[in-house]
């Protein structure tokens, strides 16, 4: 499975999005990074094969996660299911 990077400014975390191409808020969470400065990779999900769908469903049920999207996750412990500014600021400390 191959995810799309994003390099920027700020890479003290270790930022991943499972999202979906056509979801808005997908968009809204890379727009969020994007404009502050956060390096970031992505996968959408709904562009993969099944059997790379089945490795995201198995890595975000692992951690605790629900099947929606967007799911975040930073530094392999935080989980942020859907577009959440105030999460998202609270984990990456912005």
């Amino acid at each position: 499975m191959e995810f799309s990077k994003v390099s920027s400014k700020k890479n003290n975390h270790k930022v991943t999005v499972y999202a979906l191409s056509t979801c808005v808020w997908c968009k809204l969470t890379k727009q969020f990074l994007n404009e502050n400065e956060i390096s970031y990779e992505f996968v959408d999900v709904d562009l993969l094969d099944e059997e790379d769908k089945q490795k995201v469903r198995q890595t975000i049920t692992s951690k605790g996660g629900s099947l929606t999207y967007p799911t975040t996750i930073i530094d392999n412990k935080v989980v942020i299911t859907g577009f959440r500014k105030d999460k998202l600021k609270e984990a990456l400390e912005i």
